[in-house]
């Protein structure tokens, strides 16, 4: 797997646009935990990912926490160019979820090429706009949906990510996710196992009732 194969656009670009890019072109491997990209300050790049797990969060003034997003493999990450988005006001994080790969675009030469291909620009703004609709549904999840209903969406979500229902993460990082605080999510994850949904214990949920999960998440 290459970068060409993956970057949607790849042949719409001209060879000197093409050239460009891969002459400049760098490919990390980052560790589980490694934080990427810190605030509007920090301008690392177009990101493709690779192979991996990205999250992209925001920070309040009281340290709390919320995501955003998460990015897979074949994802594209665009506020780590932070320095090509001047209408962007708030600060977004890029951490690690699991050890990654990734193709690294320096955002002057991505923003160079935008400036000259049409294609480029279109994709750019849709890849903006799809971004923007993360954001957007996650507020109406945090404005209109109760806490109970997003913690069960949220375990149905990382059973699907990680492919099974005993799930390794703890209450802290849930409430992370979600923007609470961990004491609040470990009273509701005490309320799931005696209602029979869960299993608790040292460091893992176990889903134990999957249909009672969904109706919650649905209702």
């Amino acid at each position: 797997m290459d970068f060409q194969s993956c970057f949607p656009i790849w042949d719409k670009l001209n060879t000197d646009q093409q050239n460009r890019i891969l002459g400049s072109l760098v490919s990390p491997h980052v560790k589980k935990g490694t934080v990427l990209h810190n605030g509007s300050m920090d301008c690392t790049g177009l990101l493709l990912i690779k192979s991996g797990q990205l999250r992209v969060y925001i920070l309040s003034e009281e340290g709390r926490e919320i995501t955003l997003y998460r990015l897979f493999d074949i994802d594209m990450c665009l506020f780590s160019a932070s320095c090509m988005l001047r209408s962007i006001q708030f600060d977004v994080t890029i951490a690690a979820e699991k050890d990654t790969e990734f193709w690294v675009v320096p955002a002057e030469v991505y923003k160079g090429i935008t400036e000259e291909s049409a294609p480029a620009a279109n994709y750019t703004n849709e890849l903006m706009a799809s971004r923007f609709s993360d954001v957007m549904w996650l507020m109406e999840q945090i404005m209109w949906k109760s806490l109970d209903r997003r913690v069960a969406s949220f375990l149905l979500e990382e059973a699907s990510i990680e492919g099974t229902g005993k799930l390794k993460i703890t209450h802290e990082t849930i409430a992370n996710h979600l923007g609470s605080h961990r004491e609040v999510i470990t009273r509701m994850l005490r309320y799931f196992q005696n209602e029979g949904m869960v299993r608790l214990s040292r460091g893992v949920i176990e889903i134990t009732d999957t249909d009672k999960l969904e109706e919650l998440s649905a209702s």
